[in-house]
């Protein structure tokens, strides 16, 4: 579970990212040959525009996922404390919207490959995002991170509720807040490397030193692919982790079927 969640978290950055990438790009040039849905971009069309986003555009989203806790730690204590049955249900409905965002990503992908070669979509979207302002479509993308990440940490403070639900209360407040700070650090302190690791690419391979340019290359060349790997295995760790446990499965999953279903039929 918390690895899938790592998956999605990931996931969801780099999704962020690379739209962010394509909004700075039109908003700057207004041209058509910008727009990609991939994150296969080398490391110096990145730089300058995206390079100087991705950071701040983590930092605003580990933010939100430290208020994500905030709320989270002491609402699970009192729902636990109360109303315990309710746990189960909230997980549940966790679970659903995390499958449908999960579907949602699926048939956007579908529908963008159907459409890859139609340049007259592709110049209608260009203009649509040339009309947008920059900085309220990034702040857009990451209110939706956070989003999905308030879901993610739900379900960790909850697996973590469970293990010391026995324990005194003060236990339960150090631990909960404990790996509610160490999982934020950790998973967005990964993300920031990941997603810098073309631009340390980029750096080494301007050294003079053989060894640094053979690194750089190799990171020049791994990024983009890894970038794409996780944006694929994270969509599958969304229905992973909107599945749950085995009383929620069924529930997120019959959603997830039917949306899919709507989705393709029409």
């Amino acid at each position: 579970m918390a690895g899938s969640s790592l998956l999605t978290l990931l996931d969801d950055i780099a999704t962020l990212l690379d739209d962010i990438s394509v909004m700075g790009k039109v908003a700057a040039k207004k041209t058509a040959g910008v727009l990609g849905d991939d994150l296969s971009l080398n490391a110096q069309q990145v730089t300058g525009v995206r390079a100087n986003r991705e950071l701040p555009v983590v930092w605003g989203v580990a933010k939100g996922s430290f208020v994500n806790k905030v709320i989270l730690v002491p609402l699970a204590l009192l729902i636990s404390a109360f109303i315990p049955w309710a746990i189960t249900p909230l997980l549940m409905l966790g679970g659903a919207f995390l499958c449908f965002e999960g579907v949602e990503k699926v048939l956007h992908s579908l529908e963008a490959r159907k459409h890859k070669e139609d340049p007259e979509r592709r110049q209608q979207r260009l203009a649509a995002l040339a009309e947008r302002d920059p900085l309220a479509f990034e702040r857009d993308k990451v209110k939706g991170a956070i989003r999905t990440d308030f879901i993610l940490s739900a379900e960790i403070v909850a697996i973590t509720l469970g293990i010391v639900a026995e324990a005194p209360l003060l236990n339960q407040i150090l631990i909960l807040s404990g790996i509610a700070i160490l999982v934020t650090i950790g998973v967005y302190g990964l993300v920031g490397v990941i997603v810098k690791l073309d631009d340390m690419g980029y750096w080494l391979a301007e050294k003079r030193s053989a060894l640094a340019q053979w690194l750089g290359k190799g990171l020049l060349a791994v990024a983009p692919r890894l970038m794409k790997v996780l944006s694929i295995v994270g969509t599958l760790a969304m229905f992973l982790v909107g599945g749950g446990d085995s009383r929620s499965r069924y529930c997120a999953a019959a959603s997830c079927h039917r949306a899919l279903e709507r989705g393709l039929g029409g």
